[in-house]
């Protein structure tokens, strides 16, 4: 028996729900596949599949082998299109959609670094904020900074950042700080348009105790610079990740406050569409900013 070849028929008549289904998708009769499946019970001494005239379903053993082949199969299918790419050479047009903020303070250093590596690679540097759909947009790759990974579409993560709630000396001067997440409710707050959250802050305390604040927005917007200016103002209290704000947080210009409280962590991935077909563009450059990366997510928690 081909152990491979039964795994691959197994995943598909699980993913397409028959056996008939299956055995069109993988170009092969309905008895090659009863065959391939009844051969792999045998192999494995236990049934994967409950199946009746009209119903078909996994027994707990089936559940286990289908979520570990699924994912050996993906596993095989990358190693062969890593081989096959690997000696194309990159080449040609690579649109990139990229924050504002993240984009110019750590990105736009590594542009250069990576065009004279890559000559041929002619690079299309989209700065948005927002979440686009790179598929429907044309990107080949995205850069996002979020709390979740990305449902629909592979990414690696390239770094961890901090957020860090806090506000000018010049405001703390006049307002005070507050102690609990809760005293924001009586301070000037400054949103980001973008933030999942909106206007309800989350924490977790030393105990990882959530805590949950519905804030008061004196002004909100969707470009972290332009919040983070409106903080070194005085005009109020922000939270903002520390690869923007840590320059600030290290030399005073803005306090970190409520120490005993921490918000969520985000996360820097590098998204794409497809790990399966991966073009040698997309490859080289989502290598090269995991290596650009490399050692700073501890860099990106510092707070002061």
């Amino acid at each position: 028996m081909d152990r491979l070849r039964a795994m691959e028929v197994f995943v598909m008549v699980v993913s397409r729900g028959s056996f008939v289904r299956a055995s069109e998708a993988l170009d092969t009769s309905p008895a090659n596949v009863t065959r391939y499946i009844t051969e792999l019970e045998a192999h494995l001494g236990t049934r994967l599949l409950n199946r009746s005239a009209r119903t078909l379903s996994l027994t707990e053993s089936g559940a286990a082998y289908y979520a570990r082949g699924r994912y050996l199969l993906e596993a095989f299918a990358d190693a062969d299109a890593i081989a096959q790419q690997a000696t194309i050479q990159p080449r040609g047009r690579l649109r990139v959609n990229v924050p504002v903020s993240f984009g110019i303070a750590r990105l736009a250093p590594l542009w250069p670094v990576f065009m004279a590596r890559y000559p041929d690679v002619e690079l299309d540097i989209a700065l948005i904020d927002g979440i686009v759909d790179i598929v429907e947009e044309g990107f080949d790759l995205a850069i996002r900074i979020s709390r979740l990974p990305s449902g629909t579409h592979a990414a690696r993560k390239l770094m961890t950042s901090r957020n860090v709630v806090c506000a000018s000396p010049g405001y703390l001067a006049v307002h005070g700080a507050p102690d609990t997440p809760q005293d924001l409710k009586a301070h000037r707050c400054l949103g980001y348009t973008y933030a999942r959250t909106a206007q309800a802050w989350q924490f977790v305390d030393s105990e990882q105790v959530p805590h949950t604040v519905t804030v008061r927005y004196r002004m909100h917007t969707n470009n972290g610079d332009t919040a983070r200016a409106a903080a070194l103002a005085g005009c109020g209290i922000i939270w903002q990740p520390t690869f923007l704000i840590g320059d600030d947080l290290r030399a005073g210009r803005l306090v970190p406050l409520l120490p005993g409280y921490r918000m969520p962590d985000i996360d820097v991935l590098a998204v794409y569409p497809s790990r399966r077909q991966l073009s040698a563009n997309v490859r080289v450059m989502v290598d090269f900013l995991v290596a650009a990366f490399a050692g700073q997510a501890a860099q990106g928690n510092q707070a002061a």
